[in-house]
């Protein structure tokens, strides 16, 4: 039997038992139940497709192949074309539905906290760190989804020592989670007379956004300092105690914000972030926990691994997990991150599916 067979038919068997569910009249009667099963069937839908695709392809390479032993040459020499076209096909669509049968992370309907830092480099690191940020803004106004700042500190060169801004929308963790890391620029800084090209570093956080209900954050373990904005800014800056910090106690992580003039909405602000860090935190003990081979798997993003190298001088960009090298900065740097980004998530399911293999 085909690879894939078995588990398109599994998802198909899940997919009556959802339908059934929603049509409950039970169902109805509980919005949050229907909505989690609404979520679920659409998740579902690509998956679907694609094994019907996969059904249709081998139904006509089975009729393509049994033309090859026909007595009739030139019936033969289109069935070994055709065949071949099949072939071809057939790989593409496996290559698709590993990625689709690929364990669904319970996050990736969530939305994105994303965190860049510039690195090694001084200026030309804040520098990159400032266009990184666009790079991640364009691609999320491009996908229709919102973006927010919560925090950034900026240098007088106008880039970003670190910004922090929250992603809206649909997918966005499933899109963005192996963004994560360390990312390299080489190229000629605008302040280098010789000519010379420079290398320096940016560090890429993303966290998938935590509600209230996916952490328990408690009162008393928190500080909360508020003190007067400082660096570049409006009239607000350095004349009201707008600006908070809070530090939870237990593990230590502070956020502060001061981008808004209101005390209250850089509180909100803060408390968004710091429930986001501290379910990575979660996460990131649990996974300290497990065996060290889990933790070296492609995406792991563990933010000492240099994941991307952008090439300014040869207009290249070079992802060092999935090996794919674009030749296309600037479409790339306005946004166009989608063949990047299919290409990690298609490394990181090819090596899932490996792993399961050798188990």
């Amino acid at each position: 039997m085909p690879k894939y067979l078995n588990r398109i038919e599994e998802a198909e068997e899940r997919s009556r038992e959802l339908e059934a569910r929603i049509a409950d009249p039970e169902t109805a009667k509980q919005p949050r139940e229907y909505q989690k099963v609404a979520r679920s069937l659409g998740a579902l839908r690509p998956l679907l497709e694609s094994g019907e695709r996969y059904r249709v392809v081998l139904r006509e390479l089975d009729a393509s192949r049994s033309m090859l032993d026909d007595s009739d040459a030139e019936l033969v020499e289109m069935a070994r074309a055709e065949t071949a076209e099949l072939e071809e096909k057939l790989a593409e669509l496996e290559a698709e539905l590993a990625v689709l049968l690929t364990p669904r992370d319970p996050n990736d309907d969530k939305n994105v906290i994303f965190e860049i830092r510039a690195g090694a480099g001084g200026d030309e690191a804040a520098l990159f760190a400032a266009d990184l940020f666009r790079m991640y803004s364009r691609f999320a106004e491009l996908a229709g989804w919102r973006v927010e700042p919560l925090s950034s500190s900026q240098t007088p060169g106008g880039g970003f020592k670190e910004v922090i801004a929250l992603l809206s929308g649909e997918g966005a963790w499933s899109r963005l989670k192996f963004e994560r890391g360390v990312h390299r620029v080489q190229r000629v800084p605008s302040t280098e007379a010789q000519g010379r090209i420079h290398t320096s570093t940016v560090t890429v956080a993303v966290m998938p956004e935590a509600e209230e209900v996916d952490i328990e954050i408690s009162a008393g373990d928190l500080r909360i300092d508020v003190m007067r904005a400082s660096g570049p800014g409006g009239q607000s800056v350095n004349t009201t105690d707008s600006a908070v910090r809070i530090t939870h106690l237990p593990t230590g992580v502070v956020v502060q914000c001061q981008d808004e003039k209101s005390q209250h909405k850089n509180k909100a602000k803060a408390m968004t972030v710091l429930r986001s860090r501290l379910l990575e935190f979660e996460k990131q003990k649990a996974a300290d926990e497990r065996a060290s081979d889990r933790r070296s798997q492609v995406g792991t993003g563990e933010r000492s691994e240099k994941i991307r190298t952008y090439n300014f001088p040869q207009s290249r960009v070079t992802d060092h997990r999935a090996g794919v090298t674009l030749h296309k900065l600037g479409a790339i740097m306005e946004g166009d991150l989608g063949e990047l980004l299919d290409s990690v998530k298609a490394q990181v399911a090819a090596q899932q599916e490996a792993s399961q293999g050798d188990s």
